[in-house]
């Protein structure tokens, strides 16, 4: 179906905003698409710049840093969809993008391998202690001996977190000889001989090496904290590419000094600079054996081309076909093509009546509808309408007057 790949908005007119240096397969794939008017900033913006730059954006990419808030979010009357262009979506206020009818997507699995691997690679570098090595040999100072020294194989690893980061990690230590035990609030299936720890202290108390892999909420917040760490077995190993809160660093720190933790690798912090450059402080700092990384666990070239990829056919399908397959704020829908139609996206508040205002208009003008798809959530409804080609304008026109609206719009 040809028109299925137009949009009704002229495509040089839709304008696309890229922040945080944005990864250049995303601006392809929409120059690629006929998408002209597509503007890429290197750096993060605050609420102010963005709030001036949002009025006439209709999409917009960010990664972590740039934060969007409700005060943003009222000001992007033409904004049509957010595509966070990262694992995460807590940068962005999704209460008051969904009042707003704004669709929010990200990537949840495109750097999953490479911060599996890099959790490998520190768990062989902490065990073995090569940064007080390293670090001894930058000095001048010939430190060969491999007392404190272990092989990972045959230790075992504690995974918090056993989700699609958790668990790719897991098939890759068990391939290295290495016995999997794990622990998630919710009832996981193992993978290979992996063990569900029947609580967070039993895993604590057993494990070599234990790894973070849990989003950032008020129960994960200080999850490793002083009384956690004294459930530690005595010099076993901390990594932390997960989340900034979800460590006390100050706790954490004591536990070094004091032997109980063997060392340390930490990716997150909660607080982390604006900009590459920028002072950076934390109380891990000139500690021994702690591999400190400045957020970087899912940075690789493969993971952002992914990224780009995955949130960009998102923001096509959207823009293109009306599909929300992914969104966190506008109810996911998977639409097939119509042929011989128009299509009308139309997003309201969910109460009771709506759909029933939307026929009775629509029927009341003698419209006819070819397809019909409704998906709602607790606070908004979107429904999708395929017409009569020869109605479909003054079809858009009777649902912008439906009580309850939040946006309309003329897909193609």
């Amino acid at each position: 179906m040809s028109n299925v790949e137009k949009t009704s908005y002229p495509k040089e007119k839709i304008r696309i905003l890229f922040v945080e240096n944005i990864s250049d397969t995303a601006t392809k794939q929409f120059r690629t698409h006929d998408y002209s008017n597509v503007e890429k900033i290197n750096k993060a913006l605050t609420e102010e710049e963005l709030i001036q730059e949002i009025r006439d954006v209709h999409i917009l990419g960010i990664r972590s840093k740039t934060q969007i808030t409700k005060n943003i979010l009222e000001a992007g009357k033409k904004l049509q969809a957010i595509g966070c262009f990262c694992i995460g979506v807590n940068q962005v206020d999704l209460k008051a993008a969904t009042k707003n009818g704004v669709v929010v997507f990200n990537a949840p699995y495109s750097n999953t391998r490479s911060v599996a691997e890099l959790v490998i690679g520190l768990s062989i570098m902490l065990i073995r202690r090569i940064p007080d090595k390293n670090k001894a040999a930058h000095e001048g100072i010939w430190l060969k001996e491999s007392k404190g020294s272990y092989e990972l194989r045959g230790k075992t690893l504690g995974i918090i977190g056993y989700g699609n980061i958790g668990s790719q990690v897991s098939v890759l230590a068990e391939s290295l000889g290495m016995k999997v035990i794990f622990y998630d609030t919710e009832t996981k299936l193992p993978l290979g001989n992996a063990e569900d720890a029947k609580s967070l202290k039993e895993l604590l108390g057993r494990s070599d090496v234990i790894t973070l892999h849990v989003p950032e909420t008020a129960q994960t917040k200080n999850l490793i904290n002083k009384t956690n760490l004294k459930y530690f077995k005595k010099g076993s190993i901390l990594i932390n590419y997960a989340r900034g809160e979800v460590v006390d660093l100050e706790a954490l720190r004591k536990s070094i000094l004091d032997g109980q933790v063997g060392g340390a690798a930490i990716d997150v912090y909660p607080w982390e600079p604006e900009k590459n450059g920028d002072h950076f402080q934390t109380p891990l700092q000139d500690l021994p054996n702690v591999i400190l990384t400045p957020h970087i666990g899912g940075s690789t070239e493969e993971a952002q081309q992914n990224i780009g990829e995955d949130v960009s056919a998102k923001l096509f399908n959207y823009l293109e076909k009306g599909i929300t397959n992914g969104s966190h704020t506008v109810p996911a829908l998977a639409l097939p093509p119509q042929e011989n139609s128009h299509r009308i996206l139309h997003i309201h508040n969910n109460v009771p009546g709506v759909l029933s205002a939307i026929n009775t208009q629509l029927s009341k003008h003698n419209i006819n509808i070819l397809g019909q798809y409704l998906k709602t959530n607790e606070d908004i409804g979107y429904v999708v309408l395929d017409v009569d080609k020869k109605l479909s304008a003054q079809a858009f026109q009777l649902l912008k007057e439906v009580k309850d609206t939040i946006k309309v719009r003329m897909l193609y």
